[in-house]
């Protein structure tokens, strides 16, 4: 990624945050649209073409920016001294900004209003609790792949996210910018502004528990059993 200039590797984090949340939105209206109310279909083609997609996205932009396209992920690289706070601000606001580029993008190419707020109710301890463990899978995911596969990172990531949408109550959104955007879009993949805090506050939760927890697990001690424990950095 050091090859590669700032002003790059923000535009890989656009562009990939851009089509991922086309995808998360634009496939949730399709499958809701034909699936004829039954919601397990409509959030299967979700599932799908948001997990195959986030696979892609990351081959792509992996090697430029690092392909983030999460401020939880970006949080946790920036605690672990892989990027620059100053670097990771500047993350943080373009995934936001073109996360929600991407929703208006989706609503415009199935002719929908383009500004709307979610009525989609999701709140209570069963969501929170979902979010912060989708979360915490998250990083792990990532985390354990850089460490130990890193050849496998876009399919693993792609392929926990589709585990997520359905193992967790919350549909495993697991990204503050991607709540975010989904509160303006009242679609099936929408979430009402009022519980979009909620939801950050879990994924950052998530995202704390695993930086701390994979950083004490991949420590490698001495043979010695002595103070000269060293950390092993992703990559």
């Amino acid at each position: 990624m050091n090859e590669y200039g700032l002003a790059r590797r923000l535009t890989g984090e656009a562009l990939g945050t851009f089509f991922l949340l086309a995808t998360v939105v634009g496939s949730g209206i399709m499958g809701e649209s034909l699936s004829n109310g039954n919601d397990a279909i409509a959030l299967l083609g979700n599932t799908i073409a948001t997990g195959a997609m986030l696979a892609v996205l990351i081959l792509i932009f992996g090697p430029v920016s690092g392909a983030h396209f999460n401020p939880a992920v970006t949080l946790a690289f920036a605690l672990r001294k892989e990027i620059k706070w100053g670097e990771a601000g500047l993350y943080v606001a373009t995934q936001v900004v073109f996360a929600i580029a991407g929703v208006l993008a989706a609503h415009l190419m199935f002719d929908l209003p383009l500004i709307q707020s979610s009525q989609h109710l999701r709140t209570g301890m069963g969501n929170w609790t979902a979010e912060i463990i989708a979360t915490f899978g998250l990083l792990a995911t990532i985390l354990g792949c850089i460490r130990n596969a890193p050849q496998a990172v876009p399919y693993a990531v792609g392929l926990y996210i589709t585990a997520g949408y359905w193992f967790t109550s919350s549909t495993s959104f697991a990204n503050p910018a991607v709540t975010l955007a989904r509160s303006f879009s009242d679609t099936f993949a929408g979430i009402a502004p009022e519980h979009v805090a909620g939801f950050i506050v879990a994924q950052l939760v998530g995202a704390l528990l695993a930086v701390g927890i994979f950083g004490w697990l991949w420590q490698v001690r001495s043979e010695a059993g002595g103070d000269s424990s060293v950390s092993v950095a992703a990559g």
